[in-house]
């Protein structure tokens, strides 16, 4: 044979060099047949301690040990948690950031004219992950004994009675609103950066009440660092067996429960939304985390609704029903 020439070589060189590159790029972009092979970043919109940060953690373990790899939790708090929502919406679409959200997800529109996202649009659900009560709770000397009562001496004293959220948007701040309007009054909202902050400031006396979540306020109630009124649930809840409902106190108006759930970006790919999906309900039915989320008075949801399908109705049906709802308390 012939040797080659040196153009030829030349050519055969090039055109090795550019299969290289073509295979290079191939293998560094996200294989879902192979997914995955890094760890996962999990973007928790609100701060460390809160009530969102406990269920993520819960479920970071088991979902971890199932698809072989850290899922290492980001918290990325701020505007009630649209900074952390619209980082991830533009994050690479590889299944590598997801998000852990709550029920803000679906008021966010409602709140923010200037929303650098859109929750149903820019995000593919993966799965719901659980639904939390809501606690009515106060200062442990605030004068009133019952719910009945506190209810009676909130709408004497408006004016002075001061309510801690844990900011816009914040699943406090929606509980909020809804008591507000039901008792008929307008109080000093007092916004913290955060439940974690709130909590310290009410168990402190600094504030009178709030309303917040089960994952946030049964240990403080347990422990008698708080005084607690009312559970914002149709039945009494076991881990606290005490606690009366809002309806029984007559009350039946302020009745809420805070839902979270998982998201990836719009164009991840739907295999890596399936291995995502199939972890989620393997941590859910984690004994572990079963246990851990029964102290704090809430449960994993069903096999049926953690899925995406269960998620994305949800989505819907919560962003129309809060957009009715904060449109009314914003005179819209």
């Amino acid at each position: 044979m012939t040797p080659a020439g040196p153009r030829k070589v030349a050519a055969y060189s090039a055109a090795l060099a550019g299969l290289s590159l073509i295979l290079a790029a191939c293998s560094s972009g996200a294989d879902p047949a192979a997914y995955p092979e890094d760890d996962i970043e999990v973007i928790v919109p609100f701060s460390a301690g809160g009530p969102t940060d406990t269920v993520t953690r819960m479920i970071a373990e088991p979902m971890s040990d199932d698809l072989g790899v850290q899922l290492v939790v980001q918290n990325v708090d701020g505007a009630g948690g649209t900074v952390g929502a619209g980082q991830a919406a533009t994050a690479d679409p590889d299944g590598y950031t997801v998000l852990m959200h709550h029920i803000g997800m679906s008021t966010a529109p409602a709140l923010y004219d200037d929303l650098a996202y859109d929750p149903i649009a820019d995000f593919k659900p993966v799965g719901l992950v659980t639904e939390v009560p809501m606690t009515i709770i106060a200062r442990s000397d605030f004068e009133p004994e019952t719910f009945e009562g506190a209810v009676t001496y909130v709408q004497e004293n408006a004016d002075t009675v001061t309510m801690a959220h844990a900011g816009e948007g914040s699943a406090s701040n929606l509980c909020g609103l809804l008591l507000t309007d039901a008792l008929g009054v307008d109080l000093t909202a007092v916004p913290y950066d955060g439940t974690g902050p709130a909590m310290a400031e009410l168990v402190g006396g600094q504030v009178d009440f709030m309303c917040d979540q089960t994952t946030n306020t049964t240990g403080q109630i347990t422990a008698g660092e708080v005084k607690a009124y009312a559970v914002t649930t149709p039945e009494r809840i076991e881990a606290l067996p005490d606690l009366p409902t809002t309806a029984e106190g007559g009350e039946p108006d302020i009745a809420v429960t805070v839902w979270h759930g998982l998201y990836v970006p719009v164009e991840t790919p739907d295999e890596v939304v399936t291995r995502l999906t199939e972890s989620l309900q393997v941590a859910l039915a984690d004994q572990t985390v079963i246990d851990q989320m029964a102290d704090l008075g809430t449960a994993p949801v069903s096999e049926d609704q953690a899925t995406p399908e269960a998620h994305a109705a949800k989505l819907e049906e919560q962003t129309a029903t809060w957009g009715d709802i904060i449109g009314a308390s914003q005179g819209g």
